[in-house]
């Protein structure tokens, strides 16, 4: 990250694009960071630093060990890791999470948030799920979870002493989730999310004297949702809120951007955005929520570029790349040819809860992906991933490429054109549907491949609602990458790009 700062002006909403759901902040001196759930990916819980809440720089993953996070092939996707929780706290870092599947609710620490992070401490004590931390003033932790339920917790050993008691649970809507407790001037205030984490969801919050109650709603509850609009940014919910050092107050929370006709298509899965916020009679007034922000009445210091291009020279991944439940080192490296991604199949394609895939968000809603790839040892290709059920992908084996759709229940070779022996190039170009068929989906995505010269030939364009959450399900977005299929695949480079909008 750059330590010279920039003039502030206005910047780009979603402030972490992509798949970034459920964030969580904290600060410490000038510096801030964030977590986010990864679900059945590894590794887990991205970790960001940001020094404007603007602009954000993955610093490494919470769980990015087998010894702290192993999720099983039976782990079905939308499993695995929900809502950490991350807090500063007597000079260290805390971050409690659940995993769905693979362990219940545990609690990782660091002195610095790139790692290394320790092995996870159970909880079991802890019930349900969205689990928060908070600290009052004689030293005692309290967690508060999804329901909305709290019990007093020991987070060095995961012990919980008493019953977990029923607090505050929001308005009366459904799946009151997300809770995050605060002590904040004469009051503690208890932050939840509620309506479902679809197009109802909202934020809402009450106050008491005590951080176990009783809680007063504020009057006017939600202080946040998008219900019922025709607003760009939807399902606005699963909130955090941070103080600046200028005494300024700011809500981060996830929210999507549905596309198309009705019902409108999110693809990106659930997204990081940044909202100022005003306290008006001891309650938090949230500013506008918009694709445009406002930015902070501070310099702004540009985030570390990720590079649009990998060739792999480096011995360990960058912490963007993530890996469908796990990632054994005997099936994915870059230490088997020099300057190549090396990967050996274990799952015979993606509909397999084994697949051995390596791949990155889609954050931009038109963008291209491309690698070089040389198939000669086996079957693998380049993959747009949601579920084992919804994926699109290029396939190169045995002198041929292959188009290849999987939506529910049918998988189908929609196009198929024989190459050259040798490594190939293969891309997708993901772009917006022209007018005339915005009755239809969100996006087109075309596979093809890619000529010495820099020439794209698409052998198939198929449409992008499919590849939806509205149409899939779950809680996550697009990913893009590569993967082995059959014998072992190499993988030259792979290249990321957004592209204009227009």
């Amino acid at each position: 990250m750059s330590d010279q700062p920039q003039p502030t002006g206005t910047a780009s909403n979603p402030v972490i694009p992509g798949f970034h759901p459920d964030p969580s902040v904290c600060r410490v001196g000038d510096d801030y960071y964030l977590v986010c759930s990864s679900f059945e990916y590894f590794p887990g819980i991205p970790v960001f630093h940001s020094r404007d809440l603007v602009n954000w720089t993955q610093i490494g993953n919470a769980l990015d060990r087998p010894s702290q996070l192993h999720l099983a092939p039976e782990v079905p996707s939308s499993a695995g890791i929900y809502a950490p929780t991350l807090r500063h706290h007597d000079g260290r870092f805390w971050l409690i999470v659940t995993i769905v599947g693979g362990g219940g609710n545990v609690i990782v620490t660091a002195t610095d948030p790139a790692g290394p992070w320790s092995d996870p401490v159970p909880a079991p004590g802890v019930p349900g799920i969205d689990p928060d931390l908070a600290w009052d003033e004689d030293g005692t932790c309290w967690c508060t979870v999804a329901g909305v339920s709290q019990v007093r917790l020991d987070p060095t050993t995961g012990e919980t002493f008493g019953e977990p008691r029923r607090i505050w649970s929001g308005t009366g809507g459904k799946a009151p989730e997300a809770p995050h407790l605060y002590r904040i001037g004469a009051y503690w205030y208890l932050l939840i999310a509620e309506g479902g984490t679809e197009r109802g969801h909202g934020v809402s919050i009450a106050r008491g004297s005590t951080p176990t109650g009783p809680f007063e709603p504020c009057p006017d509850n939600p202080v946040l949702t998008h219900r019922s609009t025709d607003r760009p940014i939807q399902n606005t919910g699963h909130a955090d809120l941070v103080q600046a050092p200028d005494g300024s107050w700011w809500m981060v929370l996830l929210g999507v951007r549905p596309r198309g006709g009705t019902p409108g298509w999110h693809v990106l899965g659930r997204e990081t955005f940044l909202a100022p916020v005003e306290w008006v009679d001891g309650w938090p007034v949230v500013g506008p929520l918009t694709t445009e922000l406002p930015t902070p009445a501070w310099p702004l210091y540009p985030a570390a570029a990720v590079p649009s291009r990998d060739d792999f020279e480096q011995a360990e991944l960058h912490p963007q790349w993530i890996s469908v439940r796990e990632r054994p080192e005997q099936l994915c490296t870059t230490k088997e040819r020099s300057g190549w991604l090396t990967l050996r199949a274990a799952g015979a394609s993606l509909d397999e809860n084994d697949a051995v895939f390596v791949g990155r968000r889609q954050q931009h809603l038109v963008c291209r992906a491309r690698t070089l790839i040389d198939p000669a040892d086996g079957r693998g290709g380049l993959a747009v991933r949601l579920d084992e059920e919804h994926h699109y992908e290029i396939e190169a084996a045995d002198g041929r490429v292959a188009v290849i759709a999987r939506i529910g229940s049918v998988r189908a070779e929609v196009a198929s054109r024989p190459v050259p022996p040798g490594p190939v190039v293969l891309g997708v170009d993901i772009d917006p549907l022209t007018p005339r068929d915005a009755r239809g989906g969100p996006d087109a995505l075309s596979f093809g491949i890619e000529d010495a010269d820099g020439t794209f030939t698409a052998l198939a364009t198929l449409e992008g609602r499919y590849l939806s959450t509205e149409v899939a399900g779950g809680f996550t977005g697009r990913v893009i990458g590569m993967y082995a299929a059959a014998g072992t695949i190499h993988f030259d480079r792979f290249d990321y790009e957004p592209q204009p909008s227009s």
